[in-house]
């Protein structure tokens, strides 16, 4: 159902160059009215943070291969995503995951080595650029506005919600609960052609009953399993989605790969 992303750079980014005074002391941020960098994409890598809120929306799922990540699925097909329209907006009010939200800005660090992550962007972005409106990024002595300051600790808080991410993951994989994903869905005017979606990773149920008393009680008290279960309540959305996909005239193909991106 997702396809990766250029293996250097992240989903969305075309290009990041660090934010600095010196070249950018005259720059503004004028984002427009639409999510543009939305549109085509299907599936948003999402931190266990926003699993609570993103699981009454979108179905949750976690990405196959090594390195596993959650993922908001917008669409069941690459490419269509059923809750931002052609001009990058919204459909209806839902949430919009962090990792959207985040776009152009992103923390990297500018050489392998560095100890460091900085506040970079994204040049291509119609959003920062030397405009005659907006808010700009740097006052006339060269330091970060609030716009800046406001991007720097949003991109922290990421970092954070990742790294929680990560382990939340990690605990998954240790106990060996991530099982391929299958979903067979079926149109009510062809019963015996049913859409099959594989290509992403979610809980195995079996296994997650098995669970020894120990874990459990240890993910109950941390906030595990209140996370796995908004991943497996979020599963019947796959239904939704789908719904979603006919009502616009979006559905591909009888048998479709779910293709997950990696996030960054």
């Amino acid at each position: 159902m997702a396809s990766a992303p250029q293996p250097t750079l992240p989903l969305f980014y075309q290009d990041l160059m660090p934010l600095n005074s010196r070249d950018h002391g005259k720059y503004k941020i004028n984002p427009p009215q639409g999510l543009k960098w939305m549109r085509d994409q299907h599936a948003i890598p999402l931190t266990a943070d926003e699993f609570i809120q993103a699981q009454r929306n979108f179905p949750i799922v976690f990405s196959s291969g090594e390195g596993s990540v959650p993922l908001a699925l917008l669409g069941l097909n690459e490419g269509v995503n059923t809750f931002f329209n052609d001009d990058g907006m919204l459909e209806e009010d839902v949430y919009i995951p962090a990792y959207a939200r985040r776009y152009p800005y992103l923390l990297a660090r500018l050489t392998p080595d560095a100890q460091e992550l900085s506040l970079c962007f994204d040049p291509t972005a119609e959003a920062i650029g030397e405009f005659d409106e907006g808010r700009p990024l740097f006052d006339d002595e060269g330091k970060p506005t609030e716009s800046v300051e406001g991007a720097l600790k949003f991109c922290e808080q990421f970092e954070e919600a990742g790294a929680r991410t990560q382990a939340f993951v990690a605990e998954l994989v240790k106990a060996d609960l991530l099982m391929d994903g299958e979903v067979a869905i079926t149109r009510n005017e062809t019963p015996d052609q049913p859409y099959i979606y594989r290509g992403f990773k979610m809980v195995n149920e079996e296994k997650l009953r098995e669970l020894d008393a120990e874990t459990a009680k240890q993910w109950t008290s941390n906030g595990i399993m209140a996370l796995i279960f908004a991943h497996l309540f979020s599963m019947d959305l796959m239904r939704v989605v789908f719904a979603r996909q006919v009502s616009q005239g979006k559905i591909q193909a009888i048998e479709g790969q779910l293709e997950t991106p990696a996030a960054s």
